[in-house]
């Protein structure tokens, strides 16, 4: 098992869960982060920690996309240990729906 961020995290990013993460295996994206499902040792310590509930087992149902995601890009984007500032507008995109189509981007963020 690993945990997975879903697309909730999309322009949230609070990375309140990488300041838990014992083995750091956050990775950060321009406006999300994930989680490297090979680097995860199944804690659990990063779930409760994410204000827009974007972290869940992979055991949820429906996660096969977004474990894909996960996995794809920790192995690009570079990985974040610390916890920085969360977007100006994180709180307006809390709870939105359709995330992905809307506003998913490629592209790596700063890292550590």
């Amino acid at each position: 098992m690993t945990y997975v961020v879903t697309e909730a995290c999309i322009r949230c990013k609070y990375m309140d869960c990488v300041e838990v993460c014992p083995v750091d295996c956050f990775y950060e994206g321009e406006n999300m982060l994930v989680i490297n499902p090979s680097e995860c040792i199944d804690c659990g310590v990063c779930e409760p920690e994410c204000p827009a509930e974007a972290i869940l087992p992979d055991t949820e149902t429906g996660l096969e996309k977004m474990l894909e995601i996960n996995a794809t890009y920790s192995a690009e984007w570079p990985n974040i240990t610390r916890k920085r500032e969360s977007p100006a507008d994180a709180d307006e995109h809390k709870g939105e729906d359709g995330k992905f189509e809307k506003y998913f981007s490629a592209e790596p963020g700063e890292g550590d």
